[in-house]
């Protein structure tokens, strides 16, 4: 990934965070003919496992995705923070000089590693469990997996295969507006807020670098 030295975000900590926080990736593999392949994937990160950490997901049975993906090839996943369209409009630059153009802020995390697939029942059971309570805890009257028929949801689990990454290589970029002057960036949160952009909006007065939960 292209990082100029201004949108980088390198630290494990703040990257873990993020990734949580957002908790879907598109997840990136390549068949053994050579060809790519991309899904979306609710991800679970456990980061205590390795350098960089693991993440856990799982795929249906049914997806072709895994079954092409050979044990052990490199994957990525690809995770999405808060992104917007940037007006050079807001810029005092281009009230002063015109020599603005449009750009993009977002913010963007890669992980990549190895991937190798399991189906023990009990370790689907235990990742589909901590998946649960992961998006579940905040909620008022949260679902738990055991609040199903235990039958039905070994059933479902039959009809799944996980996986894991081993995280390998960790990238984050937080592409801000750090490379503007003060008054451009000041403009474009301003910008950003009316519009609605909230998130966007307050990375941009933080400096970008920073966690998104």
């Amino acid at each position: 990934m292209y990082r100029p030295s201004h949108f980088k975000e390198d630290r494990p900590s703040v990257l873990h965070a993020a990734m949580a926080a957002i908790g879907l990736a598109n997840l990136v593999t390549v068949s053994a003919d050579g060809m790519p392949q991309a899904g979306p994937v609710p991800l679970l990160l456990r980061p205590e496992e390795g350098e960089y950490g693991a993440l856990y997901g799982h795929f249906a049975k049914a997806n072709p995705q895994w079954r092409e993906t050979p044990a052990g090839s490199p994957a990525l996943a690809i995770f999405m923070g808060p992104d917007a369209y940037v007006t050079p409009s807001w810029y005092a630059t281009k009230r002063e000089s015109g020599k603005v153009v449009p750009t993009w802020n977002y913010a963007t995390i890669q992980a990549r590693g190895p991937i190798t697939f399991f189906e023990d029942a009990a370790a689907l059971l235990d990742l589909v469990t901590a998946l649960t309570n992961r998006h579940e805890g905040g909620r008022e009257a949260p679902w738990a997996v055991d609040d199903a028929p235990a039958d039905f949801i070994q059933a479902q689990l039959r009809g799944i295969v996980g996986f894991r990454l081993a995280i390998t290589s960790l990238e984050g970029k937080w592409k801000m507006s750090q490379n503007r002057p003060v008054a451009d960036r000041e403009g474009t949160a301003d910008g950003l807020a009316r519009n609605g952009d909230d998130a966007v909006a307050d990375l941009v007065r933080r400096g970008g670098a920073q966690t998104l939960g």
